[in-house]
């Protein structure tokens, strides 16, 4: 009888170690399932974050886009318009003898006034080009002359074809001549 309650001792600590080891078991599931959770929570805030960022970023580059199209939104037609400024002062470099003639020069110049008052209005303005040192972003060099007396080196000496900005943006580079 001695031997069977040490065998029913033993198998009830058997039991016991075996109840144990399953709970441990179950407790290491359980912060292993936890862990898992967390770990993708994690992922997934990350992911919202990223995602809000993004919409954010996207929102302000189409903020800039949309600045960007008013501020120049005058472009396509100033760049139009500049060959017919361009025309109307060749027409008044057209040298006239008589009345009819100088009526004529006079209506082209009001028309040709209208134009740049248009134009200024709408920021778009002239260069500044002659006697300027010469800027590659501002001036397209069509011809160097040797140096004179009082000038500098790089110093625009004569403009063939006014150049014109919209606020920061050049619409067309003044044509000129560099002294070298």
């Amino acid at each position: 009888m001695k031997k069977d309650k040490t065998e029913h001792i033993e198998k009830e600590e058997v039991a016991e170690e075996v109840a144990i080891d399953e709970a441990a078991t179950e407790e290491v599931a359980e912060i292993s399932v936890e862990d898992t959770l967390k770990q993708e929570l994690s992922d997934m805030e990350d992911k919202f974050l990223r995602a809000q960022a993004e919409i954010v970023n996207m929102r302000n580059r189409h903020n800039k886009e949309r600045e960007d199209s008013a501020k120049y939104r005058a472009q396509n037609l100033a760049k139009d318009l500049l060959t017919s400024l361009d025309n109307l002062d060749r027409a008044l470099e057209i040298e006239t003898s008589d009345e009819h003639g100088e009526a004529m020069k006079k209506g082209i110049e009001m028309v040709r006034e209208g134009m740049i008052h248009a134009l200024k209005e709408a920021s778009v303005v002239e260069i500044d080009s002659l006697g300027q040192i010469f800027d590659p972003n501002k001036h397209q060099a069509v011809q160097t002359v040797p140096l004179s007396e009082g000038q500098q080196t790089d110093e625009i000496v004569q403009v063939l074809q006014k150049g014109y900005i919209l606020h920061d943006r050049v619409l067309r580079p003044a044509m000129v001549i560099v002294a070298q």
